[in-house]
């Protein structure tokens, strides 16, 4: 794991794996006598300045490596990388073209974001927040929102572009991801202006509140070593599925202490799984998706039997008005917690 930082070494997958192909087919090949020749006169060259040794080690310049033989894949295109390298790091790197205001992110935040972040970033149901929270990372009960814990502002552009909507994730082209990300950081005050002009050209001059509060972070990303003997039964081992971040399982999501949950576990699972997964679509008709408590729509549902309705919901269905994906692109949820789901949505809908 590698915390944001201001010194930071970025490496290349392709390059990780090219570097590693090149190593197997150098161990793989027994060097000839022309190939020893080459190493000789390589030696004898004059040895590279220090500015070009400093020029090679540029983290951006491309690997190349001669994969003639190896018969693995094929060498990417300009156009396939340009797909893929659309992240925006904190030191300029990536950042894009384009640019928006506070004012013109604000009507897009309505259409695109509060339906799950709240009309002021505050959040709705288990959602996270996005404004507030400034100066409670070092208290006993801190708010981590994009003002108060957040040490770049590139991280919320780049975020904005790739994931969200969370329905339609790099959806949103420059321009709006620019006007958003402007509109977020002036819930939380970082921009005060809502005419500023936030781009590339004046990116560098945001500072995040909590800029200074990461390091790096050497420690492994597990401390387990390989087992080779007498290692764990599988059988007995345990795996919990993280439900959209916020539970280990539906079950550890349940309120405790109020005893509702002793009365009927089964629905409140089912209002749980809706509140995380489900109601983003259902409570305001995303996408034609039938609202949770619209009696006529879901009594036309439910005369093609619950179980057609949790098949639908679990193998994805193509409806007049519009799409359910399966288990609503939630692939972590289990059949169980999907039918749980579905119940609650006919009942509070009766």
């Amino acid at each position: 794991m590698f915390r944001f930082s201001k010194q930071r070494i970025y490496t290349g997958g392709i390059a990780v794996t090219a570097l590693a192909l090149a190593g197997l087919l150098g161990a793989c090949q027994a060097e000839t006598g022309k190939q020893a020749e080459a190493s000789k006169a390589a030696a004898e060259k004059p040895q590279a300045s220090a500015s070009q040794q400093a020029a090679s080690a540029d983290p951006y310049l491309p690997l190349k490596v001669d994969i003639k033989g190896i018969n693995v894949g094929k060498p990417a295109t300009a156009e396939e990388i340009a797909g893929w390298d659309i992240d925006v790091r904190p030191d300029g790197h990536g950042w894009p073209e384009g640019s928006g205001t506070p004012a013109q992110g604000e009507e897009l935040y309505d259409e695109k974001c509060a339906s799950c972040h709240g009309t002021f970033g505050e959040g709705e149901g288990a959602w996270p927040k996005l404004a507030g929270g400034i100066g409670t990372i070092e208290t006993g009960e801190p708010e981590r929102t994009v003002g108060s814990y957040w040490p770049y502002a590139s991280t919320l552009l780049d975020y904005v572009h790739r994931a969200m909507p969370f329905t339609s994730p790099h959806s949103l082209n420059w321009d709006e991801a620019w006007a958003i990300s402007a509109y977020v950081l002036y819930l939380n005050e970082i921009i005060t202006d809502e005419d500023f002009v936030l781009s590339k050209e004046t990116f560098g001059n945001i500072h995040m509140p909590n800029e200074d509060g990461f390091i790096p972070d050497m420690r492994p990303d597990t401390p387990q070593v390989r087992c080779m003997k007498d290692c764990r039964d599988p059988s007995k081992m345990e795996i919990k599925v993280a439900l959209l971040g916020y539970c280990s399982g539906a079950e550890d999501c349940l309120d405790k202490g109020n005893g509702e949950e002793k009365k009927d576990p089964a629905a409140q699972v089912g209002k749980k799984i809706y509140e995380t997964a489900c109601k983003l679509c259902h409570d305001g008709g995303l996408g034609g998706a039938p609202k949770l408590g619209d009696a006529d729509e879901w009594r036309k549902r439910a005369e093609k039997g619950m179980d057609t309705l949790v098949e639908n919901a679990i193998k994805g269905f193509q409806g007049e008005a519009g799409v359910m994906p399966p288990k609503g692109g939630q692939a972590q949820l289990t059949d169980e917690e999907v039918a749980a789901a579905v119940k609650y949505l006919v009942e509070q809908s009766q």
